[in-house]
């Protein structure tokens, strides 16, 4: 799977830190001091700031009254509220795009479903991650409605982050084997099954979530 190059220093900023907190090489309550970052990835203060303007309206980096940044701190109530928004705007969009995909789209489908797979194998979570959201744009863009996929790529970062989850996480396998049987409804025609098995992914990932994450709290 490719990867566009950033088109401005800040792009690649935003890119590079979101990918640090995703990962949690950043991890939560983390202070994020704009003279080191820039020191660090080589860039001047300007495009740190921006990218840290950025990534705070994603949610990702807190902004607090006196200025000080930090990587926002993650609870079982937030998470389990950004997967509940999660799954509104997705299944929406898998409800109104499903019954427009053609045998283009589920090849691209089954490819986005291999790269998944084979990403994890590799232990990279983060193009597991890409390749696993492009597997619902797919279907969401199909709707022809951008502007829901722009809210939808809204709340992907936080969520991915939120669950930081390693390649050997459990958490994987309600994505690995709904799309797996989205995949199986679709080439048999049945498109109402593959929306119903697409809603009941989220219904599991909340619940394996609320029951593996956040214990301590």
């Amino acid at each position: 799977m490719s990867y566009a190059v950033p088109p401005t220093r800040t792009a690649a900023v935003v890119r590079q830190l979101r990918n640090e907190i995703v990962t949690g090489e950043l991890p939560p309550g983390t202070l994020i001091k704009d003279a080191e970052l820039a020191a660090r990835l080589g860039v001047s203060i300007t495009p740190v700031r921006e990218a840290i303007a950025q990534l705070s309206v994603e949610g990702l980096i807190d902004i607090a009254p006196n200025r000080t940044r930090h990587v926002t701190k993650v609870t079982q109530k937030n998470a389990l509220e950004l997967i509940d928004v999660m799954s509104v705007l997705a299944c929406a969009g898998f409800e109104w795009g499903v019954d427009n995909l053609t045998d283009t789209h589920i090849g691209l489908l089954r490819q986005r479903q291999k790269e998944f797979i084979d990403a994890l194998a590799a232990g990279n979570v983060l193009a597991a991650g890409a390749a696993g959201a492009d597997f619902s744009t797919i279907i969401i863009l199909a709707s022809g409605n951008r502007e829901l996929q722009s809210m939808v790529d809204l709340v992907v970062a936080r969520t991915m982050r939120i669950l930081a989850m390693t390649a050997e996480s459990d958490l994987w396998n309600s994505w690995i084997s709904g799309h797996d049987a989205i995949l199986q409804l679709l080439e048999e025609g049945d498109r109402k099954g593959a929306l119903a098995r697409y809603r009941q992914i989220y219904v599991d990932y909340r619940t394996q979530v609320e029951r593996e994450l956040f214990v301590d709290q």
